[in-house]
């Protein structure tokens, strides 16, 4: 006899974001929320994981000490439906730690780093979603299975509310927008 894995009601039914708030930080863990609905993410791989941490630990330290650069919670980014998604790497104004949710006006980058699964999503529909919300900056990072990563760079046009191109980086990411910064994505 096997045991078959049925998920929770609350997996199959609309989320208001007033439901959302009630929830454990266990229910919240490895989920975003999507047009009301659940979404699970799958545990990333320590390759993925480490990109992140790298980008995030060097963005926190250029971003000065108005920008915090961090990973793995809750970015805001509509209230009806209710959608929240969590990008791997966020800088947000640093005076909005305590600010719960955190929303798009308090955030000025946001990075995701595509894994095998994720490619349309972080490729097109998150990339949608941010520029809809209004944040400046998107960075999307493709892992190479050998070599460094690339890192493409995404400037929000405010006339169309879409990003354009900005630029590509292989191995060394250097930028002097939205503030000076230098990683070497190399070293993974």
């Amino acid at each position: 006899m096997t045991a078959e894995m049925v998920a929770p009601a609350w997996m199959h039914q609309q989320v208001t974001a007033e439901q959302y708030a009630a929830w454990t930080e266990e229910q919240c863990a490895g989920i975003e929320i999507v047009d009301g609905m659940v979404v699970v993410s799958p545990s990333a791989s320590k390759r993925h994981n480490r990109l992140a941490r790298l980008l995030a630990n060097a963005l926190d330290a250029a971003a000065g000490p108005d920008w915090n650069a961090d990973t793995d919670f809750d970015v805001r980014l509509q209230d009806v439906p209710l959608n929240n998604r969590r990008p791997d790497v966020t800088v947000y104004r640093a005076e909005t730690i305590d600010v719960a949710p955190t929303r798009p006006e308090h955030v000025l980058l946001v990075v995701e780093v595509v894994s095998p699964g994720s490619e349309t999503t972080d490729r097109i529909v998150k990339a949608d979603q941010y520029a809809r919300a209004g944040i400046q900056f998107y960075w999307r990072v493709e892992q190479a299975p050998t070599g460094a990563p690339l890192v493409y760079t995404y400037v929000l046009d405010p006339a169309t509310g879409r990003y354009r191109d900005s630029e590509i980086f292989t191995g060394v990411v250097k930028l002097a927008v939205p503030f000076s910064v230098e990683v070497d994505l190399g070293q993974i």
